[in-house]
């Protein structure tokens, strides 16, 4: 009966989702989200405690069958969570280590999750804003950042059709996906509200060619949209100037077991943006060193001006390098991008950003993470000023796992230092009407309760 009640709510979310024209309707799929939500966690959850010895199959060995598979995006994989603190999660693998592999049977998954946090800023803004920042942007009260319900098929030898049904509301779906530069694509109050949503096809060629259309999880970066598949809560700087979600096709092919390839378009550097017609595309390779060590190499152009002439267009490298073990993880990931602007003197634009994070499993249900990074902006064409940002993010987890539920907390301490003609967060009270004031160190204190169900049929 609850995987019923999922299904249809899921189906229910899809056809409003689609027809969404207003900001009004947004707030009505939030009050939906929440629903499907809690009548998950409620029912089954009344389920599990009438039957502790009930015999169905475990989803960790469903899942083993599947950790491989092709373009399932990390931010949608079922993490069964009795191994989810023992086991790192990050983006390294989401569209390129699972191409190694297929899955024999076809399996859906399913599930959701709710996440809230509190983020107290030291520095008190009247606007209750995380200055240039488009996840986790507001301060100073609690709020749902994100909650999400999702329904996936991964394609196999014996079903070579999959799909991803992914609909999402909340704060952070306001901001991730635009453009500071560039109009907003047509019908972009629903598309908000979709996270990763495509078909994929896995074509008998060789070792197999997985083809995938629609919106699917970025290629670029360490971090995924969604805090629950991160090591801590806030993202880093790269990760909120790069693309989390993309929109287009893309293929992908395991040339070994050892080396996958991908190429891939998409409408744009921001799939929510509408900057001109002409697409832009990439290519990523990447290279599984040891069972510990994978490197992955991805670049990305194309215009993102009115004006497409190539002289104009923008390019994007990104590499990350990272070490896995049973219980330390550690990376570091380096991206610089340029454009030159259409604007008087076509002045060129540059601006890279590093990270470097550490994540240790010390106990079977506790972790903690600590994330050094920078950010040069040195034009403002990304963050908007002018500036250099220095950071550092501490994190402490405890989970709880419950069958298929799972309650991560995570206490997080975040120091950014800007400095810069332009740079600067927010502080205190109002200099002017509509103006408040600028200070170059910004001190963070979070809270962040994040609830997941993820099950199958």
């Amino acid at each position: 009966m609850t995987i019923a009640l999922i299904v249809k709510w899921v189906l229910v979310l899809r056809k409003r989702d689609t027809g969404i024209q207003h900001e009004s309707s947004g707030h009505m799929l939030i009050r939906s989200a929440l629903s499907v939500l809690g009548l998950t966690f409620v029912s089954t959850g009344y389920a599990l405690a009438q039957c502790q010895s009930s015999t169905s199959q475990d989803p960790r060995a469903l899942q083993e069958r599947v950790e491989n598979a092709s373009d399932v995006p990390t931010s949608c994989q079922v993490v069964p969570p009795e191994e989810a603190e023992d086991s790192a999660q990050s983006n390294l693998g989401q569209a390129s280590e699972q191409q190694a592999a297929h899955p024999t049977d076809p399996v859906w998954f399913y599930g959701g999750f709710l996440d809230s946090a509190y983020l107290l800023d030291f520095n008190h803004p009247a606007n209750d804003r995380f200055r240039s920042r488009g996840t986790a942007y507001k301060v100073d009260y609690p709020l749902i950042n994100m909650a999400a319900a999702y329904l996936r098929k991964t394609p196999s030898e014996s079903s070579r059709w999959g799909m991803e049904l992914t609909t999402q509301a909340g704060q952070d779906t306001r901001v991730f996906g635009f453009s500071a530069t560039a109009t907003n694509l047509a019908g972009f109050e629903g598309l908000r509200h979709l996270g990763p949503t495509d078909l994929s096809y896995l074509a008998p060629v060789g070792k197999g060619l997985t083809v995938q259309g629609g919106i699917f999880s970025s290629l670029i970066g360490y971090d995924s949209l969604y805090a629950k598949d991160n090591f801590n809560y806030t993202r880093p700087w790269g990760a909120d100037f790069t693309p989390y979600l993309m929109m287009g096709v893309n293929a992908s092919y395991p040339f070994t077991s050892r080396l996958t390839g991908i190429v891939f378009l998409v409408n744009g550097y921001w799939h929510l943006a509408d900057a001109n017609h002409v697409p832009s595309w990439g290519g990523q390779v990447a290279y599984k060193a040891t069972n510990h060590t994978t490197l992955k190499e991805t670049v990305l152009m194309g215009p993102h001006q009115s004006d497409t002439d190539l002289e104009f267009w923008r390019f994007l490298w990104d590499s990350i390098l990272e070490w896995k073990t049973d219980r330390v993880t550690t990376a570091f990931e380096y991206h610089v991008g340029t454009e030159k602007v259409a604007a008087p003197g076509n002045p060129r634009a540059l601006w890279m950003t590093a990270q470097f994070p550490v994540h240790y499993v010390f106990r079977k249900r506790w972790s903690a993470t600590v994330r050094p990074e920078v950010y040069w902006d040195r034009d403002g064409r990304l963050t908007g000023a002018r500036q250099t940002i220095k950071a550092n993010t501490t994190t402490l987890e405890y989970r709880v796992p419950y069958h298929d539920f799972a309650a991560i907390f995570r206490l997080e301490h975040r120091i950014d230092d800007s400095r810069g003609p332009q740079g600067g967060f927010f502080r205190g009270a109002e200099i002017a009407p509509g103006v408040v004031g600028l200070t170059s160190t910004q001190n963070l204190l979070i809270l962040g309760v994040i609830l997941t169900f993820d099950s199958h049929l």
